[in-house]
């Protein structure tokens, strides 16, 4: 089994990548390195960010793979925003359910007859040693509620439903989630490289 450090501290993430990923790859995140600190994210686009925590983080664990992400929901009628700030969008302190209230608040005050089209959207940086290894991105087209709906997966779920379905991924099962993801496309094209490097 390989050993893979995802640097994050977002439980729901990690379970995500790590089944994903499967039994081969022993996915740790940074609740079990307690002293990586990353860089702050100043980043204006998910590959920045992603490439700041990915650098910063393989430097507190020499030797070992680091995995990093950054990801946001870009609704076309409010022109891509929350995009890189989404963990943020209603203040540096916010929660998930503070950011989806602001969400919520800011398509109510849009007329109430047009589809929020959107999409998430995921940039996964790989690094070892403070080196870039590779950079994937994957995306998944969908529309936006005005309520939500269902109560699993975390973030902007329940307000979010993928082309070609009829519910949330808030209410789809994590299975299907994790084949249509943002996050699942972008480490689906990164498992190659993981493979070669294991």
């Amino acid at each position: 089994m390989s050993r893979l450090v995802f640097a994050t501290s977002n439980a729901h993430k990690t379970e995500e990548v790590a089944a994903i990923l499967g039994e081969e790859w022993q996915v740790e995140d940074l609740r079990a390195h307690p002293g990586v600190i990353l860089d702050e994210e100043t980043g204006d686009t998910f590959e920045a960010n992603a490439i700041i925590k990915a650098v910063s983080g393989s430097r507190g664990v020499p030797g070992l793979l680091v995995l990093a992400d950054d990801s946001g929901l870009e609704v076309d009628a409010l022109d891509g925003a929350p995009g890189v700030r989404s963990a943020r969008y209603a203040g540096e302190t916010a929660n998930a359910a503070d950011n989806r209230a602001k969400l919520k608040t800011e398509l109510a005050k849009l007329p109430q007859d047009i589809r929020f089209s959107g999409r998430f959207q995921c940039c996964m940086v790989l690094a070892r040693d403070g080196e870039v290894l590779h950079v994937t991105s994957g995306s998944v087209e969908g529309r936006l509620l005005t309520e939500e709906v269902g109560a699993g997966g975390f973030g902007y779920d329940a307000l979010f439903i993928p082309n070609g379905f009829t519910e949330t991924f808030g209410v789809l099962p994590a299975e299907t989630k994790n084949q249509l993801s943002h996050r699942a496309r972008a480490l689906a094209a990164m498992k190659e490289q993981l493979a070669s490097l294991a």
